[in-house]
């Protein structure tokens, strides 16, 4: 099996730096290669080529998105990044070929016209909200909606392009709180649950 992994951290200085993304990137990394899986990895601030990215995409199995979460999603950095990605992707068919439908046959359905089936995509985020905030119908912010909720926009881009998803894995609390061992023994729990 081939591993991705995307780290969409944006550094401010001074503020947040991104070393823990790159802990829990680098968690993932030790554990596939552990096993024997090759991993590759794309900094997304340090830049990128969009058609390297569709071809680390094509040959991925199984793609991680590393993350902070800022202002409620991935930093601005990484819809640049999907923008540039999955645009070249669908001009040269690599990842998907428009969106399913057809004008001859009126049954297939929006968001079937990917190329990506039997590839897997999961989120490990790193939260400063608490974990009870999410699924918890008391929660004033969230309502009872969960993290696989406020992901929808970043998922279903992976799900258009055929990409069966993963649940996501989530650090929590991390100014206030944070349990930084536990959850990366949470993390390989999740990995070897979830993805292999």
């Amino acid at each position: 099996m081939k591993i991705l992994i995307i780290n969409t951290h944006l550094t401010y200085a001074g503020w947040s730096e991104g070393k823990l993304n790159l802990a829990f990137m680098d968690v993932a990394k030790e554990f596939f290669a552990e096993r024997g899986h090759p991993v590759a990895e794309t900094f997304v601030e340090r830049g990128y080529e969009p058609e390297a990215e569709v071809q680390k995409h094509v040959a991925a199995d199984l793609v991680i998105l590393q993350t902070p979460v800022n202002w409620f999603s991935a930093p601005w950095i990484y819809k640049k990044y999907v923008d540039e990605v999955f645009n070249v992707g669908l001009s040269t068919k690599a990842l998907l070929e428009g969106d399913g439908r057809t004008r001859e046959d009126l049954s297939r359905q929006y968001g079937t016209g990917g190329k990506m089936q039997g590839k897997k995509f999961m989120i490990s985020a790193t939260w400063n909200a608490p974990r009870e905030t999410f699924d918890n119908p008391n929660s004033t912010l969230y309502a009872g909606k969960g993290t696989d909720d406020l992901f929808l926009h970043i998922t279903s881009n992976y799900k258009f392009m055929g990409y069966d998803i993963c649940p996501d894995f989530g650090v929590f609390d991390i100014y206030k709180s944070p349990d930084i061992p536990r959850a990366m023994e949470n993390y390989r729990r999740h990995l070897e649950k979830h993805c292999l």
